[in-house]
């Protein structure tokens, strides 16, 4: 086995995972509680689940047995007319996941640079990390606004990616349009990421037709339900989607997440009414959190919150929270200190997650 590590390319022999969402059944065990009774506040994910129209085309679909088009076209064209964006700039991914990796494929090697404005979605350095790129990181302005001037400032010749996430994950803030124009006059490609577009209705979409170095990701994990089939698709100029057809897995999108895809469209209106009670609660938690004192609550465009704990006090409170049964997101990141991240999920999940903040917060350090 030793021999074997020893041809492992020297910059994954020691790789940074992405620390990624556990299984529920994982956190039950944790906690020693059943299943059922844990709130699950880590993921971002919908708690309203998928449409049941996905259900039911999951179970009549007969043609498991064969394999996707690999030309996406059926996919690229329902999308089409989802975005707005025409088809043949479109490029569905098993996941946004999937989509981030292929954008640093098609433009990143080894010695490049990607630049990210910190605090953000940690899938961006995991990716450009294994194909051995430089990740560099431009902190936000303390409001968590963008440093544009910042991000100038660090773009070289090796620089091919900046990318950005709007809303911002883990802040939930979004960038302002003549922030995304500034950054697209940059000589860079510029990665829009609207994993939580739909609860903010904001999006850099129209601006494909003016900049060709944009690219503008999105997800069916969270307004659609569908985490746990993995439907990503990423919109850019055709002449850049040409190109990452080529390079993608030909049947990258297995069937049932095409099947699901496909019916969730058929069912945007349910879909869409559904996101109305979410941010009814986003709001609610908010001011419930406010009027707890030491917790400074951030506010938010997408369907999560970033909470700021009494200084000193954030892991603390992470792990009382777990071991409670209450599974929220805590960062390391020296500007995130003290802060964890919370799911908007539903009422009864948000009234467990502030009592059991208030006993955590009452208990000696």
């Amino acid at each position: 086995m030793s021999d074997a590590l020893n041809l492992v390319l020297p910059h994954l022999r020691t790789p940074q995972g992405y620390d990624g969402v556990r299984s529920l059944e994982a956190m039950a065990a944790e906690a020693g509680i059943r299943p059922e009774n844990v709130i699950r506040l880590n993921g971002n994910e919908n708690s309203y689940g998928p449409s049941p129209k996905v259900a039911e085309a999951l179970a009549t679909f007969d043609q498991y047995n064969r394999y996707p088009d690999p030309e996406q076209k059926a996919l690229r064209e329902a999308l089409s007319e989802y975005t707005g964006a025409p088809a043949e700039g479109i490029v569905a991914g098993n996941g946004s996941d999937e989509l981030i990796d292929l954008v640093i494929r098609l433009f990143v090697g080894p010695g490049d640079r990607i630049i990210e404005p910190t605090p953000t979605f940690g899938m961006y350095r995991f990716s450009a990390r294994l194909v051995n790129a430089e990740v560099v990181t431009v902190p936000r302005y303390p409001n968590f606004e963008l440093n544009v001037e910042g991000i100038r400032l660090a773009l070289d010749k090796r620089t091919k990616i900046i990318f950005l996430a709007s809303p911002n994950n883990p802040t939930g803030n979004m960038a302002a349009e003549s922030e995304v124009r500034r950054l697209l006059e940059l000589p860079a490609v510029v990665v829009v990421d609207e994993a939580y577009y739909e609860y903010c209705g904001r999006t850099a979409m129209p601006l494909l037709a003016e900049y060709p170095n944009l690219i503008v990701l999105r997800t069916f994990s969270k307004w659609a339900g569908l985490a746990g089939l993995r439907v990503g698709l990423g919109a850019m100029s055709p002449d850049v989607a040409g190109l990452m057809m080529t390079i993608k897995p030909p049947y990258n999108m297995n069937r049932a997440a095409e099947v699901a895809m496909l019916a969730s469209l058929q069912d945007t209106d349910l879909l869409m009414e559904r996101i109305k009670p979410v941010v009814e609660e986003r709001e609610r938690m908010f001011s419930l959190l406010k009027a707890i004192p030491g917790v400074t609550p951030i506010p938010s465009q997408a369907n999560f919150m970033m909470v700021r704990l009494p200084e000193g006090r954030g892991e603390e409170i992470f792990y009382r929270l777990a071991r409670g049964g209450v599974f929220v997101r805590c960062y390391a990141d020296e500007e995130m200190k003290d802060c964890i991240r919370v799911s908007v999920g539903l009422p009864w999940e948000t009234d467990g997650f502030v009592k059991a903040l208030e006993e955590a917060l009452e208990a000696q350090p």
